[in-house]
């Protein structure tokens, strides 16, 4: 039944569009479709060299990333062990404190994320 009715609504449109003197095409309102131009011998280069750049700092960035991880894995197991062979609340305090200093060079040490280079 809904294949019947849907099939009847499109007949009835496409009757609609042949009375108003429109194609089906022309019905649908399409966003504008920019033209890919070739670009210059210097534009080329330029965008080569600001991908080249972008993969060299998303790099960068992702090994920055890893080696903060594993130097904040590294501290949480000093911060456990110095917390179970402390005696008194001021040393576990100072563990926690040395734990979150370490995490916050840790991620200043990370790059901010690189921006795409746009095609020009």
């Amino acid at each position: 039944m809904k294949t019947l009715t849907r099939s009847i609504a499109a007949a009835s449109m496409a009757g609609i569009f042949a009375l108003a003197g429109v194609s089906g095409a022309s019905a649908d309102v399409a966003a504008p479709v920019a033209n890919k131009v070739a670009l210059t011998p210097e534009q080329k280069a330029a965008f080569e060299a600001a991908k080249t750049t972008f993969q060299a700092a998303r790099t960068a960035r992702q090994s920055a990333m890893a080696t903060a991880k594993a130097t904040i894995a590294a501290a949480k197991i000093v911060k456990e062990a110095a917390i179970a062979a402390a005696t008194t609340k001021d040393a576990r305090v100072a563990a926690r404190t040395t734990l979150k200093s370490v995490v916050a060079s840790a991620k200043a040490a990370v790059p901010v994320k690189p921006v795409k280079p746009v095609r020009p």
